[in-house]
């Protein structure tokens, strides 16, 4: 899948032009991909491997906003161990990694970077928010960004419980907060021109997926609410999800305003399919169009 995948994807959202940026792959349990839903039908979408994993895009969008250069999300960063590495079934190869190639490939330098925007703060979404440098010391990726996230995903990411803090790494987040980079938010909020966050709690209970709109056009960078095309219909939620039915009631307010308002749907994990729209004929949630099929 990593040697398929291009650095970087570039289409229009009004005027404004953005990039997906395949920023390295995992592998994670297909059955906690997709939680409740029986294997037979899940793998029909994605198939596993003999260790029962499924391949996920690591996939991060470059805004080009009109007052801003905006990443949102930045991957799983270069700290991991070959442990971890093995265990999550990930590729990441890059100078310091993929994530900063695919920048390049988009035609900037990851220093053009004036805003980072985090959905939440997992190792997958957030790991590229710090680097290791050669002499192993640990700080942030881009030192002149700021970085925003919602306040009250930074504090549940502090308090480490059980279930939680395998997923949320300090060395991603307190490098950053060293620094005094954080840009907190509250809620639904403008982050620069033609960029909004919009809460989409249930995986975590203060995850946000984010609004790019420029023109009458608007696409959603869903993030870990509906991480793959697979999961559209408002069933399939990860077991990872702290809150599914919060989930399943977020899907199906954006789904509604998708349909009616003719949204481009932008998917983190999918491996093969980076964008699409909803078919509004349609009363299930099916992709029509851009690289997305039903």
């Amino acid at each position: 899948m990593h040697e398929g995948l291009p650095l970087s994807r570039s289409t229009q959202v009004g005027s404004i032009r953005i990039h997906a940026i395949e920023a390295g792959v995992q592998q994670l349990d297909g059955g906690a991909m997709f939680g409740v839903v029986p294997k037979p039908l899940w793998e029909r979408r994605i198939p596993a491997d003999l260790r029962n994993r499924i391949p996920l895009a690591l996939r991060c969008l470059l805004v080009e906003a009109p007052n801003a250069l905006v990443l949102i999300d930045t991957g799983i960063g270069n700290k991991y161990g070959e442990k971890f590495a093995d265990i999550y079934g990930v590729l990441n190869p890059g100078e310091p990694t993929r994530l900063e190639d695919g920048i390049r490939d988009a035609g900037f330098d990851p220093g053009d970077v004036d805003i980072v925007l985090s959905t939440h703060l997992h190792f997958d979404h957030a790991g590229g928010n710090t680097v290791r440098d050669e002499a192993g010391v640990i700080l942030p990726s881009f030192p002149n960004a700021r970085h925003v996230v919602q306040k009250g995903e930074l504090e549940f990411a502090h308090s480490q419980n059980e279930r939680i803090r395998a997923s949320y790494l300090l060395e991603n987040i307190e490098p950053v907060t060293e620094a005094g980079l954080w840009d907190l938010v509250e809620g639904e909020a403008e982050i620069s021109e033609g960029i909004r966050v919009l809460p989409t709690p249930g995986h975590t209970p203060h995850h946000q997926s984010v609004l790019v709109s420029s023109d009458g056009d608007t696409a959603c960078f869903l993030a870990d609410v509906c991480p793959t095309s697979a999961h559209l219909p408002l069933p399939w939620i990860m077991g990872y999800d702290l809150e599914p039915l919060v989930t399943l009631e977020s899907k199906r307010g954006l789904w509604e305003r998708a349909r009616t308002e003719n949204w481009l749907l932008v998917f983190e994990h999918d491996p093969r399919v980076p964008w699409g729209r909803l078919d509004p004929s349609e009363e299930r949630p099916v992709l029509v169009d851009e690289n997305g099929s039903s």
